[in-house]
């Protein structure tokens, strides 16, 4: 039998339709239900890809007596955070002040009125390390509510007031500068893993955007500190086991400092946001493990996160049946058994496939230490294994469309494929981006968060979804120099800037016509992808740059002033408004492109790491670029290699 899940479109949604909890999607009807029955609501959130999620569905939401409890005490709801960030950033910011800590599955208790008065995460179903069971912790929230019902309705309403009296950083008179980036290289210095690379300890998320950051002040100022953070991070991921080293890729983080284990689900986001941080590397120091990184994980997103309309798919579950990580790990038996023993010891030695394992049950993550002399041989064992594995049982596929995490995927595939030319990559950014405005976009600029199966799904777009849904826009008109991808990323811009705008320069999550929520989240720090905010603000900049509006310049600097206040507190948390503020400081560098060597100086100006740089599709018939820096131009050439040397600037350029 199912619930009320059944008519859901989300994946993770569909993943609970045969649960015996009495599920409801989030809808005023459920509030309403709660209040009819006089009952508290239990709030899930989760995804697809989540472990723990499954494990305490199969735990407890599978349970009948679990179920029976929660089906007569509560009103039930399921929500996927993938496809209402809203709600979860809403509700994760109290369960991180109630427990000092969040993740999921989240698990949230609601007065009727949406209130939180007690969260935590993932509860087990038998008491363990201090923690109750979920059953008991459900019967105590019941006894709450009969007993002392208004001390859990205060504490809810004191819970949401706190959160919405928080007042963000005044950003009145930071001054976007040079010296200001480099206070915030020289605070992330802090914090550097000096042995792996990344900052801080276990676990460890690839820091997608302040990878860029950093590659941008190597390019930009010379920074050695910055580059080589940057390159010992990015050369240890790629070697160790959260990358793929058979089929490309990253998983989502690293349970270990040394990335060695990761959390095996792979989400668009990370593996978008990556390629793009490896295209750079690899265009500012032209590295192999750049290049072979680049190559492996566009391929990657292109076999297996491409859905049949042309757009990508959100994730890739961490388990197949049943148990995380069984399709990616091995050991040296199951090598010997594909490769022979001659070729299965030695793979065994160069994936770093040890006799105990370096992950769970003997088994061992694939890492590369080292790239062996024998380069055919290599790829042949890679070819062979990557067959047999592919013979497993493959981990589940959340095929919902994510408008931002396209956004992003579709940037990154624009400009790798202009770089290392690869025209597939490309025609392939194209291809999501039609399906976008296919599906999407709305004529007045309105985006829709997801679809499915080619359909839209009902939610509207946060923040997110504008900024890097015009970014990937942005990418694909200076890739091809087709002037609607700039119109487009216009009318987006737009739309963010009218309904999304918090008038004092900064940006809601939500819109203004958006859903009613016990708040309206308005957090400008990057967590594993950029926020809205800086999303919204740094393609703000670079369409300002390319239609020289200075109106909207200015605007995407009052955004981006929220990273100069990270700068020396938590850059961490601001690598892509600081990335923006590089290409601010250095720009803007207009390249006007024109005639019939158009795409030959196109690809100059993409070559350039010069993070200021912009590309401007001329109308001049005669073959010529033109280079305006600072709204100072030069001499227009018709040789590329002159365009090349007017872009060089200092440093490792």
């Amino acid at each position: 039998m199912t619930n009320r899940l059944a008519a859901a479109s989300s994946p993770y949604l569909l993943q609970h339709a045969n649960n015996p909890v009495d599920w409801w999607e989030w809808c005023d009807e459920a509030f309403a239900e709660a209040r009819r029955r006089d009952v508290p609501i239990f709030l899930s959130i989760g995804y697809s890809a989540c472990h723990w999620c499954h494990v305490m569905a199969h735990e407890s939401f599978e349970d009948e007596a679990t179920a029976t409890y929660l089906n007569g005490h509560f009103v039930n709801i399921k929500v996927d955070r993938e496809e209402r960030p809203d709600i979860d950033a809403i509700y994760m910011e109290a369960t991180q002040g109630l427990t000092g800590h969040g993740g999921w599955p989240m698990s949230v208790f609601l007065d009727q009125d949406g209130n939180p008065f007690y969260a935590g995460t993932y509860f087990p179903p038998t008491p363990r390390h201090g923690m109750p069971s979920f059953l008991q912790l459900i019967q105590a929230i019941t006894e709450t509510w009969r007993d002392r019902r208004a001390d859990a309705i205060s504490a809810g309403q004191r819970i949401i007031a706190a959160l919405s009296n928080r007042a963000l950083p005044e950003t009145e008179g930071v001054q976007l500068s040079g010296e200001l980036l480099r206070t915030a290289v020289d605070t992330l210095a802090e914090s550097f893993d000096l042995q792996f690379g990344g900052f801080g300890g276990a676990p460890k998320f690839p820091p997608s955007m302040v990878l860029e950051f950093l590659l941008r002040e190597g390019a930009r100022d010379g920074n050695g500190t910055a580059l080589g953070m940057a390159e010992h991070t990015l050369t240890a991921m790629a070697r160790g086991g959260i990358y793929d080293q058979l089929g490309g890729g990253f998983a989502r983080y690293s349970v270990d400092e040394a990335w060695v284990v990761p959390h095996f689900e792979k989400m668009l986001y990370d593996n978008a946001l990556l390629l793009r941080v490896y295209a750079h590397w690899w265009r500012l120091m032209r590295g192999s493990l750049a290049e072979r990184v680049v190559r492996e994980t566009a391929e990657f997103v292109l076999r297996e996160m491409r859905t049949p309309e042309g757009g990508f798919a959100a994730a890739l579950d961490a388990d197949s049946e049943g148990v995380e990580g069984k399709f990616y790990a091995w050991n040296r038996d199951q090598l010997v058994e594909v490769l022979g023993e001659t070729d299965g010891q030695w793979a065994a030695d160069v994936f770093e496939v040890t006799k105990g394992g370096t992950f769970e049950h003997g088994l061992s993550t694939l890492q590369m230490k080292d790239d062996p002399e024998e380069v055919e041989r290599l790829d042949r064992i890679r070819g062979q294994l990557l067959t047999a594995r592919s013979l497993r049982v493959r981990p589940g596929r959340d095929d919902k469309v994510v408008a931002a995490w396209n956004g992003q995927v579709i940037a990154a595939l624009a400009e790798a494929g202009a770089l290392l030319d690869e025209p597939r990559w490309t025609d392939a950014a194209i291809k999501a981006a039609d399906f976008l405005v296919e599906v999407h976009l709305q004529p007045d600029g309105r985006l829709h968060r997801t679809s499915k199966d080619g359909v839209a799904g009902s939610n509207q777009g946060v923040l997110d979804d504008y900024g890097s849904t015009a970014e990937g826009f942005l990418a694909l008109y200076a890739v091809t120099g087709e002037v609607s991808w700039l119109d487009r990323a216009g009318g987006v811009l737009r739309f963010a800037l009218a309904h999304f705008d918090d008038g004092h320069g900064g940006f809601y999550d939500t819109p203004d016509d958006g859903p009613t929520l016990v708040k309206r989240p308005h957090d400008p720090a990057d967590n594993a992808e950029p926020s809205g905010w800086f999303a919204v603000s740094h393609a703000l900049l670079t369409y300002a740059a390319i239609t020289e509006d200075q109106g909207l310049r200015e605007r995407a600097l009052q955004g981006l002033a929220m990273g100069g206040v990270f700068a020396d507190r938590a850059p961490r948390a601001a690598g892509w408004g600081l990335a923006a503020i590089s290409a601010a400081i250095d720009g803007p560098a207009e390249v006007t492109v024109s005639g019939d060597r158009a795409a030959e100086f196109r690809f100059v100006a993409l070559a350039s790491p010069a993070p200021g740089v912009v590309i401007r599709a001329g109308t001049e018939p005669a073959s010529s670029a033109m280079v305006c820096r600072h709204f100072v131009c030069q001499i227009p050439t018709a040789d590329p290699e002159v365009l090349r040397e007017q872009l060089r600037g200092t440093g490792v350029q």
